[in-house]
């Protein structure tokens, strides 16, 4: 893989896995999907992603608490990383940036715009 255009995406929603897999294939970004933040860390030790995309309602450990960890260890700290959550409000996105996302999209995601946003973020493949 290459480290410049991997993105790993979290949700426990396949649905949700599906639609993000499928906009970053098309786009040229390589994926892996975990469905916990504890096979999110045995796949980012494994295959560091340059962005990761979590929802933040998670099994176990909640997306937030993830993005707190990744972004204290020194080894995962640039890892970008985005909230994905059907949480609209100011207050929602404001936790996640105090968290450490780099970034904070709602669901449903925006098909149209979300190639730029990711781009953006990381660059385009």
């Amino acid at each position: 893989m290459t480290l410049a255009r991997t993105v790993l995406v979290i949700d426990d929603n396949e649905s949700n896995v599906v639609l993000l897999e499928h906009l970053l294939a098309v786009n040229g970004y390589e994926v892996g999907c975990a469905g916990s933040a504890e096979d999110a860390l045995a796949s980012i030790a494994r295959h560091k992603p340059r962005l990761v995309l979590t929802d933040i309602q998670l099994p176990g450990a909640s997306g937030l608490d993830l993005t707190r960890r990744l972004k204290a260890d020194p080894s995962t700290a640039d890892i970008r990383i985005v909230a994905v959550s059907a949480f609209a409000m100011p207050a929602d996105e404001q936790r996640a940036r105090e968290a450490g996302c780099d970034g904070y999209l709602t669901k449903p995601i925006d098909t149209r715009s979300f190639a730029d946003f990711v781009a953006g973020l990381i660059g385009a493949p």
